[in-house]
């Protein structure tokens, strides 16, 4: 299969990529496209060999649920049901956006390997002129998970999204590098309080402002039923090893001097205060205590390492604090846990 990229830009393409977009999910098959958060990987949520289709490309787990994607709120009634008060209100406030809902699911709305065999589904409306625009004029719901590799760094640019997947899927839509550049917020609506299954863009304190108190899923690797991504595989891992180091230039310094005694090279991917360290590679995230900008950066410095010759990853920590907890999330899930001894 020729993957091919098609501009949403250019003016005189833009018609015919959206066009070609909507032609190729309707005929059964994947598109990936940019949203807000990071490019996602689509395929029509009613259709099972759509879907497939999608985990075949990525490698994915098929335990594993996707996040269903609407360009109009009234598109809900056809799969959802007994849709709280308080998830109504977290759409008027926050969609367009990067909030998930996880709902109670209309029996044999959706296809069953969108939902992993689960009574309920993830849902949400992306805050992206191309992603609206291409779920609009659609008009069906995309199951749409990140559009990577499974268990790599999400993309941020078309060009991550060619390198995971040129072969194995048709089409592109390039719309730039994305703006948060983590996945976005999984809020579960099924339980008595409202539970954030996975931290992203909108955090729990801008939820809390809105609905009240919310609670916050520990998020393991032992998971048997996965009620969202990113809660029970390994994720978001370039191809040597991360591991997460105290916050402190002292620390970090005395790891790449041991780093170098044992003869292998190291990547830092930090914050600026962390620039004049004698790393092999330095890949910034930023000003310090910028963590939209971290963020945004994250993914896209994860990716950068895979083009060295480094041994080892290292990463400071950040306080989890509003983005900071997404942030360290994902770091902790490419890390697999793992913190740098000294």
């Amino acid at each position: 299969m020729k993957t091919e990229i098609a501009s949403v830009d250019n003016l005189s393409e833009k018609e015919f990529s959206y066009t070609q977009a909507v032609e190729l999910l309707s005929a059964g098959e994947t598109v990936a496209f940019p949203t807000e958060t990071v490019y996602g990987l689509g395929a029509i949520a009613t259709s099972e060999s759509a879907v497939s289709k999608i985990f075949e490309a990525k490698g994915r787990p098929q335990d594993n649920p996707l996040i269903v994607h609407i360009g109009a709120k009234e598109e809900l009634a056809a799969f959802t049901q007994n849709v709280p008060n308080l998830a109504e209100t977290c759409m008027d406030k926050f969609w367009p956006g990067a909030l998930t809902l996880v709902l109670p699911i209309k029996n044999d709305s959706l296809a069953k390997n969108v939902t992993a065999g689960l009574n309920t589904v993830g849902v949400r409306m992306p805050d992206h002129p191309v992603a609206l625009e291409l779920l609009r004029r659609l008009k069906q719901p995309v199951a749409a998970p990140s559009a990577n590799r499974s268990g790599k760094p999400s993309p941020t640019k078309a060009k991550h999204v060619y390198h995971d997947l040129n072969g194995k899927i048709p089409l592109i839509l390039d719309g730039g590098a994305t703006g948060i550049g983590l996945e976005s917020t999984v809020l579960d609506f099924t339980t008595e309080v409202p539970t954030i299954l996975r931290p992203g863009g909108v955090t729990k304190e801008m939820l809390e402002k809105v609905i009240g108190q919310v609670n916050e899923s520990k998020l393991t690797d032992n998971v048997e039923a996965p009620r969202a991504p990113g809660m029970k595989y390994a994720h978001y891992a370039p191809d040597a090893p991360v591991y997460l180091i105290e916050a402190s230039t002292e620390k970090v310094q005395q790891a790449i001097k041991q780093i170098h005694n044992d003869e292998k090279k190291v990547a830092l991917i930090a914050t600026e205060q962390f620039l004049l360290t004698n790393a092999n590679y330095y890949f910034s995230l930023g000003q310090e205590h910028q963590l939209e900008d971290a963020a945004h950066l994250l993914y896209e410095a994860l990716r950068t390492c895979d083009e060295t010759d480094a041994d080892i990853i290292l990463v400071p920590i950040f306080s989890k604090q509003g983005v900071g907890t997404a942030i360290m999330n994902r770091l902790e899930k490419a890390s697999n846990g793992n913190w740098f001894e000294i």
